[in-house]
């Protein structure tokens, strides 16, 4: 017996032996799984694209670096060695990445939900 454990709401463990069902995405999208979004604090703005972003990491002194993985989209700091990548495709921004600007950025930028 092959498939993917499932904890529901109330606590009860179910397995799903086609996790492409509508019942295992229904229960992916439950309350645990909110969408995040990146603010930048100053502005109030949140984040809805690259080139959104671009703007406020430019002004904050990162420069686009263009050596490496081109399937990234990478800004750095003259300032310090730290170096943000993120995926080319906006819609796999999550919060792993979200984060990774708040930390490389202290008191500019908040993830929050959705």
């Amino acid at each position: 017996m092959s498939g993917v454990w499932v904890f529901k709401n109330n606590g009860v463990m179910q397995l799903v032996e086609n996790p492409g069902a509508s019942d295992y995405a229904e229960s992916k999208r439950g309350a645990t799984s909110k969408r995040k979004v990146l603010v930048h604090l100053p502005s109030g703005q949140v984040v809805s694209s690259y080139s959104c972003l671009d703007q406020i990491l430019r002004g904050l002194g990162w420069e686009r670096y263009y050596g490496g993985d081109p399937d990234l989209y990478q800004f750095h700091k003259h300032s310090s060695i730290d170096l943000i990548s993120l995926p080319k495709d906006f819609n796999k921004f999550n919060s792993i990445y979200m984060y990774d600007i708040v930390v490389k950025n202290p008191n500019l930028f908040h993830v929050r939900d959705m």
